[in-house]
């Protein structure tokens, strides 16, 4: 796949979700309704795994939830643990063999893993192990991790699960299910979500809270960074595995990525894009008729621009839901017409106008020139853009499939150039000073795409 080929969006690596609820017989159906609310994060595969005294039971494919779980009822998954996952890979193949949740065996019974983040020195770590006669039966950095629980598997679950997470670097939100016990760990920076929910005496461990809501349970709280949550038949205990812990959130789960009715780390992330809405109005008050969002992610964000300048706000995008992913058609010809049909420009409300156009951001600038092109086709007389980010300059190395520096418009062109690339009349992204002021506080944000400072050590 070529540059031109690639997505022009930041993608989520993965989501996860479990369930502790040993009477409950809709496990299954729980995890899967989790799962939907969960879909955003990654269309590439998804997979439950349900727990019963020790046994496991794996059904996970290639596409969406839907398409997964067609042939195989979720109901009829049965257990007193379930895991859940949907993935969208940055590290690893594209390929059944690392859908998740992995599962395996080790000292202690049933291995099950379910891994949101990107680890930075899985390589390292697999080649020693690989040294010491360790198969591997994925290209995925969760096994890296599963294989390590497996090793120290014989000093007990808790010696096992600290030591593993202790050796690697990167972000990750876990999920595990070991030694009849459902186990959930959040990275010492809390950079990628999770967070925990209970309905009754079933309990839950989620990605985002938008898929607590999904199947009625009460969110109870964020997983802390440095974490270990405990869940069995005595309740929820707490472990602390890193005592130099330090939240800096991801800020593209605000942007972008999380759905817009989570909860994440005590910020509401509507909110959040609505006031970066605002933020940007008091930057760049434009002279437009109108207001449009780019859906999903930019639209309440023009809305809080539309209530801030007094602009109208216009649906000036339909987006087709029904549309699958564009880069697996077979040509670059009809994966252009497929993008087309998944969004278009309303005409009778553009025609002749000014449009402001909101987006979250610009990664690689085929998105925006595209939607400049689609809105002047439909009569705009003008078009605008504003962007609720900074100029996202630097790639992740925390789970996010950004591409290489090179690849990054704002790393190459200025403000104008981009602009003019393009062939927008003008273009303002929104400062960071602005966007802080947004979220409500000056720290505890993993800003590296934007300034290029990461919360560890990328070497």
């Amino acid at each position: 796949m070529t540059a031109s080929e690639l997505p022009d969006k930041m993608e989520e690596e993965c989501g996860v979700f479990g369930v502790y609820s040993p009477d409950n017989d809709e496990i299954g159906n729980l995890t899967y309704l989790g799962l939907l609310a969960l879909q955003h994060r990654g269309q590439e595969s998804a997979g439950i795994t349900v727990i019963q005294d020790g046994k496991t039971n794996t059904h996970k494919d290639m596409g969406l939830v839907s398409w997964v779980f067609k042939k195989v009822d979720p109901s009829e998954l049965k257990g007193s643990m379930a895991l859940g996952h949907v993935r969208y890979s940055t590290s690893g193949d594209s390929c059944v063999e690392n859908a998740q949740p992995l599962e395996g065996h080790c000292k202690l019974g049933s291995l099950v893993i379910a891994h949101n983040g990107n680890l930075i020195n899985a390589d390292i770590i697999r080649s020693l192990l690989e040294d010491g006669g360790v198969l591997f039966q994925t290209s995925s950095d969760s096994e890296v991790l599963m294989s390590m629980i497996a090793r120290g598997a014989s000093k007990g679950y808790e010696k096992a699960v600290i030591d593993a997470i202790s050796a690697v670097k990167g972000s990750f939100a876990l999920i595990i299910s070991i030694d009849n016990k459902l186990i959930g760990v959040r990275d010492p920076y809390g950079i990628r979500p999770l967070c925990i929910g209970k309905d009754g005496d079933s309990w839950f461990l989620s990605s985002e809270s938008c898929a607590l809501d999904a199947v009625d349970a009460q969110f109870v709280r964020d997983v802390e960074p440095g974490e270990i949550v405990v869940i069995d038949e005595n309740g929820l205990t707490s472990l602390k595995h890193d005592k130099n812990s330090n939240l800096t959130t991801c800020v593209f789960e605000y942007i972008y990525f999380a759905r817009p009715d989570s909860i994440i780390d005590n910020i509401d992330v509507y909110e959040v894009r609505s006031k970066c809405g605002e933020a940007l109005f008091k930057e760049y008050p434009v002279d437009a008729d109108v207001v449009v969002g780019v859906p999903d992610s930019g639209i309440p964000a023009a809305l809080g621009y539309s209530q801030a300048s007094g602009i109208p706000y216009a649906q000036g995008f339909i987006k087709n839901r029904y549309v699958g992913r564009t880069f697996i058609s077979p040509t670059q010809e009809i994966r252009e017409k497929a993008v087309s049909l998944k969004l278009n420009a309303v005409r009778s409300l553009v025609n002749g106008k000014k449009v402001l156009l909101i987006d979250d951001s610009i990664v690689r600038g085929t998105t925006s020139r595209r939607m400049v092109s689609k809105l002047r086709e439909a009569g705009a007389e003008e078009v605008h853009i504003g962007i609720v980010s900074p100029p996202v300059s630097d790639p992740c190395f925390f789970g996010i499939d950004t591409p290489n520096r090179e690849d990054l418009i704002a790393s190459n062109m200025d403000n104008n150039e981009i602009c003019s690339s393009i062939g927008a009349d003008s273009l303002k992204y929104l400062s960071l000073d602005g966007l802080l002021k947004a979220l409500g506080r000056d720290d505890g944000f993993c800003l590296g795409c934007l300034n290029g400072i990461y919360p560890i050590s990328t070497r």
